[in-house]
């Protein structure tokens, strides 16, 4: 079994930050893409908020990782599907392996949430989407509704009007969340808003064809003709991996840390998006993997004597 100082599941801006920072601590380091969740920044079509950089979100996380591969981390693509604690050490069981750390760092980030209603489920991949960058071309010329008001809603809808769908965005209350330079470009390109509402049913037979809205303030029901469905409704973090450990979680999910990056187990340090963290951005979850890397490498000293 193939052992190493840390072990970092997760590869996404917190993940591959952590890793950067351990190798060039010279620690033995190996972190893993956890294939599922995907990494969200890697689905952004474009990024201006992370300092010094402009591009795409799989152009900076690739670039991100090269950068950690360089210092002597190792990249696995790996499904890590369990994790516990044997003699002191922490054992990864992977699709392909086992491995085993003296420490781990918990950089999973989040998984998208659904909206819980008819037909989404028995639609997905038939018209329903999570993913405008990965299923946007399919609705070329299509009419789609995009559902949200956060950044990633109106990412998607100014990503989908310029690809050439017929864009209408809903939400559920009577203004956006999203930054207002994003809603500046939302409104550059009048892309019409459903406000109030919220998607009760989606429908149609082979394919999406339809969707049923739902005033909130009136309670009036609408039918609206669409092809295409984006869901963009925010993220719920993927933290069920570390439930074997006895890692704290708050009531949502998120793995509770102290400023260290620390959580309740000692030896296991959490990071980014899956964290209790205020502000989740490509630029905090970097931040978060930094100082967990520092902690980590004050734990394996410590444990090494």
């Amino acid at each position: 079994m193939e052992e190493y100082d840390v072990i970092i599941v997760g590869a996404g801006p917190a993940g591959t930050t952590a890793a950067l920072y351990a190798a060039r601590y010279g620690l033995k380091v190996a972190f893993f893409d956890t294939v599922d969740p995907i990494s969200q920044l890697s689905l952004a079509p474009k990024v201006e908020n992370y300092p010094g950089f402009e591009g795409t979100g799989f152009e900076l996380l690739e670039k991100m990782k090269n950068q950690a591969i360089k210092f002597g981390a190792e990249y696995k693509f790996e499904k890590v599907l369990k994790l516990r604690k044997e003699n002191g050490k922490f054992i990864v069981m992977t699709e392909n392996d086992t491995y085993r750390a003296i420490a781990l760092i918990i950089a999973t980030g989040g998984k998208h949430r659904e909206l819980g209603v008819e037909g989404e489920k028995e639609f997905l991949g038939r018209g329903v989407s999570y993913c405008a960058t990965c299923d946007g071309h399919f609705f070329k010329g299509k009419k789609v509704l995009v559902v949200g008001g956060g950044n990633s809603a109106v990412e998607d809808a100014i990503y989908l009007k310029d690809l050439g769908c017929d864009v209408i965005l809903v939400h559920r209350r009577d203004e956006l969340r999203a930054e207002k330079a994003l809603q500046n470009e939302l409104f550059k390109r009048n892309i019409p808003i459903i406000w109030n509402s919220l998607v009760r049913k989606i429908e149609g037979s082979v394919r999406v064809e339809r969707v049923v809205l739902l005033n909130r303030i009136t309670n009036e029901e609408t039918v609206l003709d669409v092809d295409g469905v984006f869901i963009s409704v925010g993220i719920r973090p993927a933290t069920d991996i570390v439930m074997d450990l006895g890692v704290e979680r708050d009531s949502a999910g998120y793995i509770k840390v102290d400023k260290k990056q620390r959580t309740n187990v000692e030896g296991v340090f959490a990071a980014g998006d899956c964290c209790d963290n205020p502000l989740k951005q490509i630029v905090t979850a970097c931040g978060d993997g930094a100082v967990a890397a520092a902690s980590a490498y004050e734990f394996v000293k410590m444990m090494k004597g």
